[in-house]
């Protein structure tokens, strides 16, 4: 069974006047503990495909499924992590990452417990009771990757999540978020314009043609990328010329 199915996915932007195509025929499978990214220039629908996979916005043609339920009808499945921590920084760290288990009425002592330990996980032990502006940048993106994972999604969607950050931490934090899912067995979707993020973490990679949106090309990450951590992938033989391959393709069409 696969896990995540897009069906000729079609999506337009309406105005008084025009109509803008952002995404044309997209249909793509994802089975369950995959990691894909989603690449392409700017423009591509790269996020607004990752906004009609997470059911925030429906689109004018096509189907998602989740388990061979809509996507809408799948409950509290889906995760989503952002580029901005979107942290409250009136509230504490230990509020922040509980915030969605209490927004969902899901709140109990073994989901606190679970949550807090992520946060130990992250090497966040003993800032339960900090403040956002306490803390840097990348350990601010930790936080929102607990506050993510707290609810137990079985479909993470990542929208540039590193890119803001400076790089030495950007590679600390992508070794650390992809040992968590692949400990935890998650699902994820990668939206990125870094090539070399798309290769050291996925499973396989999906480009993007220039707007409207469509699926150029698939590549798929040699087996002994996809077994080493990001950092090491990074540093293997294989790496330089699937990222060449990948660079002339982008190229080719930007």
């Amino acid at each position: 069974m696969n896990f995540l199915k897009l069906e000729g996915i079609h999506h337009s932007y309406f105005s008084k006047s025009t109509a803008t195509t952002a995404l044309s025929d997209i249909s793509l499978e994802v089975g369950e503990g995959e990691f894909i990214s989603f690449l392409g220039p700017s423009g591509c629908g790269k996020t607004t495909l990752l906004s009609i996979i997470a059911g925030i916005i429906k689109p004018t043609e096509g189907i998602v499924t989740l388990e061979n339920k809509p996507i809408r009808k799948t409950g509290n499945s889906i995760g989503y992590m952002l580029q901005q921590d979107y942290l409250f920084p009136w509230k504490t760290i230990e509020e922040n990452i509980l915030l969605g288990l209490k927004l969902g009425k899901n709140l109990n002592s073994r989901n606190k417990a679970y949550t807090l330990d992520l946060l130990h996980q992250m090497g966040l032990k003993g800032f339960e009771a900090q403040y956002p502006k306490q803390l840097s940048g990348g350990m601010r993106q930790r936080v929102a990757l607990v506050r993510t994972l707290s609810t137990e999604p079985k479909l993470l969607l990542l929208d540039e999540p590193f890119s803001a950050l400076d790089y030495q931490t950007k590679l600390n934090l992508e070794d650390l978020v992809s040992n968590t899912l692949k400990s935890f067995k998650k699902t994820a979707i990668l939206v990125t314009h870094d090539i070399g993020e798309a290769i050291a973490m996925s499973n396989r990679i999906y480009l993007f043609s220039a707007r409207p949106g469509r699926i150029f090309q698939i590549f798929t990450v040699p087996r002994e990328l996809r077994e080493l951590s990001p950092f090491h992938a990074r540093n293997h033989e294989s790496f330089s010329e699937i990222f060449q391959t990948i660079w002339k393709e982008l190229d080719s069409i930007e």
